[in-house]
């Protein structure tokens, strides 16, 4: 892996915003850099190690962070709209407030990651691994969640709303007051999942694993949804 110095680095983030240029920054050992709203749009940054990096506020946006390192990375607020982080492990990383709108992050990493009040709309999360990530208040309608592991996971208040879940995994997940209308729950397992105040209008349910999750008065079920046979059980 390349080695450079925070001068070095901030001297080409100066030089990127005479001339436009895009930034070549593949393969290079940036942990613990300060890069807190340096302009990285559009630049390569893939299989770069950022761990403990510093990217609050920066513009990431359109950028190529594919397999890359960003665990325990500080991304909050950061704009990462239309970046590719396929692959990429942020594992641990805060996210809180990002802009991940239309972003790639098939198979990535996000496990313990802070995503509350982040944008995840249109973003693909195909296979993506999110157990115990804190999405609080997240943007995640019209995302493609099919096939990943949130399990653990908090989603209250969430906005999933006509997003594509199917086969993936939410057991014990906290998905009170979570606006699931309208969404892709096909052989999803839900099982032990928290669905109080949960909204599942029109939601597709066929083969959704249900046992020991738990809902109240005020979930709203799909019309026509058979809740004594789902298996779930009305909270206490």
């Amino acid at each position: 892996m390349k080695k450079i110095t925070q001068a070095e680095i901030n001297h080409l983030i100066n030089g990127k915003a005479k001339d436009q240029s895009t930034l070549n920054l593949s393969e290079f050992y940036l942990s613990e850099f300060n890069l807190s709203k340096a302009d990285l749009s559009g630049a390569d940054l893939s299989k770069s190690d950022l761990g403990k990096a510093n990217l609050s506020g920066a513009n990431l946006s359109g950028a190529n962070l594919s397999k890359v390192g960003l665990i325990n990375a500080n991304l909050s607020k950061a704009d990462l709209s239309k970046a590719d982080l396929s692959r990429a492990d942020m594992s641990d990383a805060n996210l809180s407030g990002a802009n991940l709108n239309n972003a790639c992050l098939s198979k990535s990493y996000l496990n313990k990651a802070n995503l509350s009040e982040a944008n995840l709309s249109e973003a693909d999360l195909n296979i993506a691994y999110l157990k115990q990530a804190n999405l609080n208040g997240a943007n995640l309608s019209k995302a493609n969640l099919s096939g990943a592991n949130l399990g653990g996971a908090i989603l209250s208040n969430a906005d999933l709303s006509d997003v594509d879940l199917s086969k993936a995994s939410l057991s014990k997940s906290d998905l009170s007051k979570a606006n699931l209308s309208g969404a892709d729950l096909s052989e999803v397992n839900l099982s032990g999942a928290n669905l109080s105040g949960t909204n599942l209008s029109g939601a597709n349910l066929s083969g959704v694993d249900l046992s020991d999750a738990t809902y109240n008065p005020d979930t709203i079920w799909p019309n026509g949804f058979d809740l004594k046979a789902s298996g779930a059980t009305l909270a206490s």
